[in-house]
């Protein structure tokens, strides 16, 4: 059968002859991990210059054909997203804000001279991944079905004066449960040997290089006895940026007084759809939230006043997760007492309570899945 869309993309509906069985799954979905285990099916979608965006499938999830010399292989001319489907309460299958990743995904197209995929296309595609699919998503708070819808260049040829003349966007699922494990307060190595990006790069989109290129940063971290590296501006190396994957924000003060700050976007930072939504959400909750720039020195310094109380980074992976020490060649520090805080503690429990439906969306934020 085939599924038409207002805009004349269609998904021929493929499904697996051959599915995890039921007892199986439910095992599996007893301690899913993350990133480790993936649900039956996928979507994969064509485009050529000559024919745009065609031959959409819901298929079995499996392995691609690909020619040694295509396109991705050498130039990595990718990107990807982020997001997750939840099992409310109410039985309700729901996505978190995937107009937010569409817009990112079509932002960072722009930037890698990739073809944008529209908005409704995106979406369309996820909510038929996640319907077919919808016995993967595992019940419980914290557990979730991650999607990672992504695009690679197809063309083959090693001509490097223009972008890829195909390209092949696919959705692929995978059950979660906490990327940290629930409650774990980590700690982070500040990088002073590496760069993630600099402005005019390509820190703002979802690309593997970047992510490639930040391994050895963190594997340094991991020998330094930390669970994630910070990453700081290119320019002076003091200018604090993100962690990881993720991005973070600040705590100051406590009670009816505290107020949050998260480094402001500069063209190197990654748009985080968390940080954005803890923007917003944060004031609700008479909490003050304002993106500025903070240095590592006054990171150091607030914390040794009492000032600055807490920290914790936030990413679609690990929804919010406490920092409670640093880490770095000229010292360390401790945030706080080194636990999680009363500010992170509530903001989690406030962007949870919305994704599962424990409370009220005053934002329109959760997408119900038809």
């Amino acid at each position: 059968m085939t599924e038409s869309l207002a805009h004349e993309i269609d998904f021929e509906i493929h499904p697996s002859q051959t599915p995890v069985p039921a007892a199986e799954r439910a095992r599996i979905l007893e301690a899913p991990g993350f990133g480790q285990v993936f649900t039956d099916h996928m979507i994969t979608l064509r485009w050529t210059e000559q024919r745009g965006w065609h031959d959409g499938k819901l298929e079995p999830y499996g392995p691609f054909t690909l020619d040694p010399a295509t396109a991705v292989f050498h130039y990595g001319q990718e990107l990807f997203e982020g997001l997750k489907a939840y099992r409310q309460d109410s039985g309700s299958i729901v996505m978190f804000r995937p107009r937010a990743n569409a817009a990112r995904f079509n932002a960072g197209c722009r930037r890698m001279a990739m073809p944008e995929l529209p908005e409704e296309t995106f979406i369309r595609a996820l909510e038929l991944l996640v319907t077919q699919d919808r016995e993967w998503i595992p019940d419980g708070e914290g557990n979730s079905l991650y999607l990672r819808p992504f695009m690679i260049a197809t063309a083959r040829g090693l001509g490097v004066n223009h972008p890829s003349s195909e390209y092949m966007f696919c959705a692929i699922a995978s059950p979660a449960a906490s990327y940290f494990g629930a409650g774990k307060t980590v700690k982070v190595w500040l990088s002073e040997d590496y760069t993630r990006a600099a402005p005019g790069g390509t820190g703002a989109v979802k690309c593997g290089g970047n992510y490639a290129a930040a391994f050895v940063a963190q594997q340094q971290a991991v020998d330094k006895g930390c669970d994630q590296v910070v990453w700081l501006d290119a320019a002076e190396h003091e200018w604090v940026e993100e962690m990881g994957g993720m991005n973070l924000y600040f705590v100051y003060g406590s009670g009816d007084s505290a107020r949050v700050l998260t480094p402001a976007l500069s063209g190197s930072l990654l748009p985080g759809i968390t940080r954005d939504s803890l923007l917003r959400l944060a004031p609700t909750l008479g909490i003050p939230a304002e993106e500025g720039r903070l240095s590592v020195t006054a990171w150091r310094d607030a914390c040794a006043a009492g000032e600055l109380t807490e920290v914790f980074a936030c990413g679609t992976a690990a929804v919010i997760t406490p920092v409670g020490a640093v880490d770095g060649a000229s010292g360390g520090w401790t945030i706080g007492d080194g636990t999680p805080g009363a500010v992170t503690q509530r903001l989690k429990s406030e962007l949870i309570g919305i994704q599962y439906g424990h409370q009220p969306d005053p934002f329109g934020w959760v997408y119900k899945v038809a």
